[in-house]
């Protein structure tokens, strides 16, 4: 199953309208601070967002946070406005082609955010083998995913991997597909 994932996401998407289902695509539109700050992100980075939605966590501003499937680095970029110059935003992702792009574009966002110097930076990995990564045990504030933690073929490793790199007190914020099925709807209004 990794294989076929990393495939569909690394070589056969090249932009969201690629998208073969809307399962993962995010249909309200953000707050608008949010707004603001997705405005800031580079065309190319955008383009390739397949997420279904992220909830931002409030007071990040000189936080720590790893982003747990990051592809193109969307909502690193605007995590990297929440946490100021002075926080740091790790994005992990499994595709080569997603990291690519993501990495292209830091020196852009960091001179359209006015930093003086980069707050981001992209691993390749597993998001269920996170050990294998130069990351500190509890050295994180907040983990977050946006609609990865699904593809995973062992859900509860890439858990037990995230919170050993939560600080005592840190935070985990995913969306995610929750459901292989449609819900009724007197379940789904409840």
């Amino acid at each position: 199953m990794r294989q076929s994932v990393e495939e569909y996401y690394g070589r056969v998407l090249t932009t969201s309208a690629d998208l073969k289902t809307n399962a993962c695509t995010t249909s309200c539109a953000p707050s608008g601070d949010i707004k603001a700050l997705l405005g800031n992100i580079h065309e190319q980075v955008s383009s390739r967002y397949y997420g279904c939605g992220l909830v931002y966590p409030p007071l990040l501003e000189g936080r720590r946070i790893l982003d747990l499937g990051c592809g193109s680095g969307r909502d690193c970029y605007v995590l990297s406005q929440l946490v100021g110059e002075s926080g740091e935003v790790v994005g992990i992702d499994m595709t080569e082609e997603q990291l690519a792009v993501a990495r292209r574009h830091v020196d852009w966002h960091m001179d359209k955010f006015g930093y003086g110097r980069s707050n981001v930076r992209f691993l390749k990995g597993y998001i269920e083998k996170l050990d294998e990564l130069d990351l500190e045990p509890g050295s994180f504030d907040v983990i977050v995913s946006n609609c990865v933690i699904n593809l995973s073929i062992d859900k509860a490793a890439v858990l037990r991997e995230a919170a050993s790199l939560l600080r005592d007190g840190g935070e985990m914020y995913f969306s995610d597909i929750y459901a292989d099925r449609r819900i009724p709807r007197h379940l789904a209004q409840d």
